[in-house]
């Protein structure tokens, strides 16, 4: 389907009705904290059903309903760290773990805010040629073969407390790749602390704790870009109507995640990613899908 343009800007959503909407927030909430790219779901669904593609303004403002479930998930984990580090910088004490994990959070938010930031214009315009089905196959394949070299080669042994600021800095410069259709930002980061030979669970937590800042920065920039856009009243109650379902959807994904990673691999994960990718192009080869 067309896109829909708003001032240069992909809002596809607002031509979509609420019972689309709560299906598409369903989709993104559990696909968004998931290493399966909440972007390959948000493009698949809609053109096989036929609907217009939501846009990546949407998937990018839903990063607010990931934000939201990933600090109700990790509360104690985002309070410990938020008081402990105030209270270590208050007595000098910079080797406090909590204040490390602190700085390693803000160090690993640098690499995608200046890339964020530098392409943007290409992000989210309309017909973005990122967003094509074509590159969002390439890019499932390429992280499941990533995440399959993971889970073979490396050792699941660390935790988060044993995490040291280049750890940080890696993750950080992994989760780059979520800009990249297709990569998904936890599947990138997850990938990453596992080659860190962080156990898989630890590897979660250590991906969504890192994350935050860049979870909150994106989702409150494309607000912003909204605001500036003009769009009408109807395509705010859809975004808000999304945001509740998809949060509610997110905070489900990430407790069911936590709990499968306590016991099994990310296999699963791995042959759903290959599938995906291959099915995409088959379908876009065959003329299927556009």
């Amino acid at each position: 389907m067309a896109n829909v343009c708003s001032a240069g800007l992909d809002i596809g959503f607002a031509s979509l009705d609420y019972v689309q909407i709560g299906i598409l927030g369903i989709i993104q909430g559990i696909t968004e904290l998931l290493p399966i790219s909440s972007t390959a779901h948000m493009r698949i669904v809609p053109a096989v059903l036929g609907w217009h593609d939501p846009g990546s303004a949407f998937s990018a403002a839903m990063q607010l309903a990931a934000l939201a479930a990933v600090v109700s998930y990790f509360w104690r984990d985002v309070s410990a760290v938020t008081t402990g580090s105030i209270g270590a910088w208050q007595r000098r004490d910079f080797q406090h773990p909590m204040f490390r994990l602190a700085v390693a959070i803000v160090l690993a938010t640098i690499p995608i805010g200046i890339a964020g930031l530098a392409l943007s214009h290409v992000l989210n315009s309309c017909g973005s040629p990122l967003r094509s089905l074509s590159v969002i196959g390439y890019s499932c394949i390429a992280m499941a073969v990533l995440l399959a070299i993971a889970e073979l080669v490396c050792k699941h042994k660390r935790t988060v407390g044993e995490m040291r600021l280049r750890d940080a800095l890696i993750v950080g410069i992994a989760q780059v790749g979520a800009l990249i259709p297709g990569v998904s930002r936890s599947g990138s980061t997850l990938t990453a602390a596992l080659f860190l030979n962080f156990k898989r669970e630890e590897a979660a937590r250590f991906s969504f704790l890192l994350g935050l800042p860049a979870i909150a920065l994106a989702g409150l920039k494309e607000i912003w870009v909204l605001l500036h856009a003009q769009i009408p009243a109807h395509a705010w109650s859809l975004l808000l109507f999304g945001l509740v379902v998809a949060s509610v959807s997110a905070f489900c994904a990430i407790w069911g995640l936590m709990k499968f990673l306590e016991r099994f691999s990310t296999w699963p994960f791995i042959v759903y990613r290959a599938l995906l990718g291959v099915f995409l192009l088959v379908a876009v080869g065959n003329g299927f899908l556009q």
